[in-house]
Formats: C-alpha cells, sequence, structure tokens
C-alpha cells in the first residue's frame, strides 16, 4: 500500500511578509488563496496557487518582535532550500522576469536535459522554473 498524494504545499518562513507576497504575487503570479489576517500584505501567513502550484508563507517573526534587518546566518541557510517549479515557457519566464527589473541570468540546459532558471526570492530562496528540453 502507499500513500495517496494530490498536491503537496510547503511552506517557507519570511522576514517580510509585504516584500514575499509582491515577489510571488505580483512578479511570478501567484494569486492569494486565503490569508490571515485576511486582506492585508502585512498578515502573518498566506497561501499562494498558481495553476497547480501551491506555496505557503509565514512570517518569522510577530510584527513587534522583528529586528531591523534579516540575520545573515539564516538568510545563507536557506540556500539549502529550492523550489522547482514546472515551467513549458521557460524561456518566456526570463523575458517576463526581465520586464519585472529581476536580475536574472539566461536560461540554461542542464546535462540532465532541463532548460532551467534560476533566481533568489527576497529571503534567500531559490526558486528554479525548469522544463524538459526535447
Amino acid at each position: 500500500m502507499t500513500v495517496k498524494i494530490e498536491g503537496l504545499c510547503p511552506l517557507l518562513q519570511v522576514f517580510d511578509m509585504p516584500a514575499s507576497l509582491a515577489f510571488y504575487r505580483d512578479v511570478l503570479g501567484f494569486e492569494v488563496v486565503a490569508q490571515a489576517p485576511a486582506e492585508s500584505d502585512a498578515c502573518d501567513w498566506a497561501w499562494l496557487r498558481q495553476g497547480n502550484a501551491e506555496l505557503m508563507l509565514n512570517t518569522r517573526y510577530e510584527a513587534d518582535d522583528r529586528p531591523a534587518r534579516p540575520d545573515l546566518a539564516r538568510v545563507a541557510a536557506h540556500d539549502d532550500t529550492a523550489l522547482y517549479i514546472a515551467c513549458p515557457d521557460v524561456d518566456g519566464a526570463f523575458r517576463h522576469l526581465r520586464s519585472m527589473g529581476i536580475q536574472v541570468e539566461a536560461p540554461v540546459v542542464a546535462s540532465y536535459g532541463m532548460k532551467q532558471l534560476y533566481l533568489k526570492d527576497p529571503d534567500g530562496y531559490t526558486v528554479c522554473f525548469q522544463w524538459k528540453v526535447r
């Protein structure tokens, strides 16, 4: 017997929720499914979706406990986390990101046949848009 899985929704701890929402919603095109408190970019938690991709964001600090700047050691540790997003038009994603002012290197084809476009989100998490080269 196996466990039937119909989706996956990772949760990322973020430093600045408005900056993270601006990236995932306004740049990458995710829609906010739910958030708490509701209707505010300064929320503590948000559930996002675009197509079949889902993601939750949660603030690392409560508003009154948040330091002025992120902990650089914590941000460096985010390098261990990557979101690989299936994207049939990696070149189109590259053009879109550039048009939005995101500094990103052109996509490359990995030795295993995936065209990939890498970037970092505001918290230092890796985001990779990829698609199998035919």
